[in-house]
């Protein structure tokens, strides 16, 4: 299978809404990244429609067309019958206007491919013993039943699509020319390049649109009835019923869109349920119209069938039937070859995700699976991780928050908007000598504690942090941080109990203050004692002074 689809890995972010879309649970999650698993995909595109990251992006083959057109072959553009919804009020010839400035050498309708292609299904209904059989139009469901039904094959129409119809007459009337299919689907892009040189590049409606602003060329409104133009009905639920006979009284005709309905029906037929039948599939709701890469992106389906019916005709295009082996198509299994888990291991599985009995087992589609053993199977085949299941998540965050809170050394209370106490843990009930926290919860915080730095907090939206304060009614020294939290809508309050630290600083101040005393009182005692010798030593030389004095004039008077 051709890479259609691709992943912007950088955009991802991790929802699982495309998974939870995905009808075949086509998509692999590591890494925190989605990512297609491109031999289960079958290109259905809901994993680009449902995107609100715009994650997924189909492959462009704009620049692919340009060199075509450049290189001097003819190139004629098969137009899908759904351009008409597309595309409001523009009909075939402005819209063959527009891809002539662009280079083309002519447009024309695939729905002139879709007139070969029922009356193709009329003969085998007429003409071939088939119980079963089912329009192979659709290159979605035919990979559906490829790789997820492939004993339905039989039934399968082996017929080539309208695009491949048409591209091969175009080509057969000349066969120098290149062919470029331009609608809303995805698959398209696959199919042409699975099935040979028929259909040589695919552009969708969104694709052209861009091209088309680039060049500064508009389409102008132009729409034309035309009575032969029955098979413009093929892009809407039903429409190719609409272009058949449908005169086979052993035949029951049906349609079908929509790609559950589609898997619903070929259980029916799996188990022998459904015979003499013809179904008309359509992965998309609404038929083609309802395709991925309608450029408006949303759903417009009652406007755009009144658009595509104003535009049909009554009768059927005037087209050369081909021989019947020019629209033989084959169809062959593709192999899914995904492991398959025993019992033991999907309840090992479960048991890891904190299933343990059936009871706990939800089913509850959080993770884009229809069931918890079917996300374990997932597991199992690595397409999918035990993070991803949503309850796990909430009882694992839920245990670990109630253990942090449970066994803080810390007190812990959160407050709501109008300051009622909403949490208290173990540790801060022990702070505020509480019995039990039905004793506060649903209370004002008035009740316990002053308000004002949680008034002043809930005001300023800035968080007060590592503040000490004495709480007197409890004779208790606290660090408090007190910040926002859940966008404001809460205050979250954390205390550390540091009345040991208070008191033992305090009690090293006093040590210390005693100690200075001590050493005030050494050191007034030693200054006195200074003093005291200093005025003893004073007496005694003057003493000896005056002696002296004596002797030397003693002395002299001799």
């Amino acid at each position: 299978m051709q890479n259609c689809l691709m992943l912007k890995k950088s955009n991802c972010k991790n929802c699982y809404k495309c998974i939870r879309h995905c009808p075949v649970k086509s998509i692999r999650f590591s890494g925190n990244q989605a990512h297609i698993i491109g031999n289960e995909c079958i290109l259905c595109g809901h994993c680009f429609v449902v995107c609100p990251q715009n994650a997924k992006e189909i492959v462009d083959e704009t620049e692919k067309v340009k060199v075509l057109i450049q290189s001097g072959a003819p190139v004629i553009a098969s137009l899908a019958p759904s351009f008409i919804a597309n595309y409001d009020g523009v009909g075939i010839e402005s819209m063959r206007e527009g891809l002539q400035k662009l280079g083309f050498t002519d447009a024309e309708e695939t729905a002139l491919g879709a007139t070969q292609v029922k009356r193709e299904y009329d003969r085998m209904l007429k003409e071939e013993d088939r119980d079963i059989l089912i329009s192979s139009c659709c290159h979605s469901i035919n990979l559906l039943i490829q790789k997820y039904f492939p004993r339905e094959l039989e039934y399968l129409a082996d017929v080539l699509s309208p695009m491949q119809a048409h591209c091969a007459d175009i080509k057969k009337r000349m066969p120098e020319a290149k062919t470029v299919f331009i609608g809303p689907c995805v698959a398209k892009k696959d199919e042409a390049a699975y099935y040979g040189d028929t259909v040589d590049a695919v552009l969708t409606f969104e694709e052209l649109t861009n091209w088309l602003k680039a060049e500064g060329i508009e389409l102008k409104p132009d729409v034309k009835a035309d009575p032969r133009s029955r098979a413009r009905f093929f892009p809407t639920t039903g429409g190719i019923l609409k272009t058949m006979r449908c005169d086979s009284p052993q035949y029951t005709y049906m349609a079908l869109d929509g790609v559950e309905n589609c898997i619903a029906a070929l259980r029916d037929i799996e188990n022998g349920k459904i015979h003499h039948c013809f179904i008309e599939m359509s992965a998309c709701t609404g038929g083609c119209i309802g395709g991925p890469v309608m450029e408006k992106y949303h759903r417009s389906p009652v406007r755009d069938y009144l658009a595509v019916a104003s535009f049909a005709g009554e009768k059927d295009f005037d087209v050369d039937q081909p021989e019947n082996r020019d629209l033989r198509k084959r169809f062959e299994p593709i192999d899914q070859r995904a492991a398959v888990p025993s019992e033991d291991e999907i309840r090992d599985i479960l048991r890891q995700m904190g299933k343990f009995k059936p009871s706990q087992e939800l089913n509850c589609g959080s993770c884009g699976y229809n069931s918890c053993r079917e996300k374990a199977v997932a597991i199992y085949q690595g397409k999918a991780e035990i993070s991803m299941c949503l309850p796990y998540l909430m009882d694992k965050a839920e245990n670990m928050t109630d253990a942090i809170s449970r066994n803080s050394p810390n007190g812990i209370l959160m407050l709501n908007d109008r300051l009622e106490v909403h949490q208290i843990n173990p540790m801060m009930l022990q702070f505020l000598n509480l019995r039990d926290a039905g004793a506060v919860l649903g209370d004002q915080v008035v009740r316990i504690l002053d308000p004002t730095p949680f008034l002043k907090v809930q005001q300023s939206k800035r968080g007060i942090y590592n503040e000490r304060i004495y709480l007197a009614e409890y004779n208790r020294y606290v660090e408090q941080t007190i910040v926002p939290a859940e966008e404001g809508r809460m205050l979250l309050c954390i205390m550390r109990d540091v009345t040991a630290e208070e008191e033992a600083r305090r009690e090293k101040e006093e040590i210390s203050r005693q100690t200075v005393e001590v050493a005030d009182k050494v050191v007034d005692k030693q200054m006195r004692i200074v003093q005291e010798i200093a005025s003893l030593l004073g007496e005694t030389a003057a003493e000896t002074k005056i002696a002296l004095s004596k002797l030397k004039e003693s002395i002299a008077n001799e």
